[in-house]
């Protein structure tokens, strides 16, 4: 068993301080624009302070508590994605020369070290999702690989749910479990700590701490006991992929074609959606261009494209090809499903469809029955 340490709250700017000294930039959440973002950190005082988050199927608000607690919201809009799969980048540059030839040059990933605190159990299985894609398949991504290995994670444990999470019906929260080099489970008064890397333990070493008392570590356990209790939403207990393969057909689809706006605001949301495309960016002069990668949405038209037509032109076929996906097909892609239960599909759609209500209508027969 790992050896937990504890670090009083007004010693957690140390934290910070020797993750520069390290060379880290360091990145952690803050308060923009009424949201929780994962911004530049230099200051603890910069962190949310005594604020929690209220999420509901399409509403997310932040509110102010008495507490001195700086984690104790449960998801953001977004976390680690947009630091390793970045939005828009450029893949390499075309020039014309004198001559008409035409030189391409690669655009090499620009990268720092990067310290990222405050990262949650979902989105660290979903970058392991994400690793599984982007580094370990036959093609590995060199944007996606130099990010990547200069990530230095401190994860949280979360000690509350939103109503929104659901995370322990897909067995990924809200306990860190792998893919974090440092792991915090905030108490009123401080830190349990625990390292998981030789860089971890390296950070850790530099800290002025002592160890877990038996009262401090029954502690951390209560509260993530009691974030499991707040989850209140969960997943069929059928097979997804097989039910969804049975339910292809199945009228409750169409009712979306009422609710579903089709904006991809759960995608870009999502964690692990890696949906991409590529466009070309020609200089005025036409003697350069660029090409980038964007993200992109199943729930684009142009997704669906292919020589003059769009496969999935209606707004339920879109839905239909996100959920099945997700749910279905991704676990004969990459051995999962590709949802880890952070909720925020639920909170961020504007029109507040809850995928795991659609998930439940979906798994029972037009007359009510089960389906097979």
């Amino acid at each position: 068993m790992k050896v937990r340490h504890f670090l009083a709250r007004e010693r957690l700017q140390s934290l910070l301080d020797r993750l520069v000294e390290a060379g880290y930039e360091v990145i952690g959440p803050r308060v923009r624009d009424h949201a929780i973002l994962f911004e530049p950190l230099s200051a603890v005082e910069q962190l949310p302070v005594g604020i929690i988050d209220d999420q509901a199927p399409g509403h997310y608000r932040l509110e102010r508590t008495g507490s001195g607690r700086v984690f104790d919201w449960a998801t953001g809009p977004q976390a680690i994605k947009p630091l390793t799969f970045a939005p828009r980048e450029t893949l390499w540059r075309s020039e014309r020369q004198p001559d008409g030839r035409l030189v391409f040059r690669e655009q090499p990933p620009e990268a720092q070290p990067t310290a990222v605190i405050g990262v949650r159990a979902c989105d660290l299985a979903a970058l392991a999702v994400h690793d599984r894609h982007f580094l370990h398949d036959a093609h590995p991504d060199p944007h996606y690989r130099e990010r990547r290995q200069n990530l230095f994670l401190v994860a949280v444990n979360c000690m509350r749910s939103a109503a929104t999470c659901f995370c322990t019906a897909t067995g990924d929260g809200p306990r860190a479990q792998h893919g974090f080099d440092l792991a915090l489970s905030e108490l009123d008064d401080g830190f349990v700590v625990e390292a998981h890397t030789q860089e971890g333990q390296a950070i850790l070493d530099t800290l002025e701490t002592t160890l877990a008392s038996h009262d401090q570590l029954e502690q951390v356990e209560a509260g993530v006991e009691r974030a499991t209790r707040q989850q209140t939403r969960g997943l069929p207990d059928a097979s997804l992929p097989e039910m969804l393969q049975a339910a292809v057909d199945h009228p409750h689809w169409q009712s979306l074609n009422d609710r579903c706006l089709t904006c991809g605001n759960c995608t870009a949301v999502c964690p692990t959606c890696f949906c991409q495309t590529h466009v070309d960016e020609l200089s005025l002069d036409g003697k350069t261009s660029e090409h980038g990668r964007q993200w992109g949405s199943c729930f684009d038209p142009d997704h669906s494209y292919i020589h003059g037509t769009i496969i999935r032109a209606e707004r339920p076929q879109r839905y239909r090809q996100w959920l099945t996906h997700k749910f279905g097909t991704w676990v004969e892609q990459y051995g999962r499903s590709g949802c880890v239960g952070c909720g925020r599909c639920i909170a961020w759609c504007p029109v507040g469809i809850d995928v795991t209500e659609e998930l439940d209508a979906l798994s029972k027969a037009p007359d009510g029955e089960d389906t097979p």
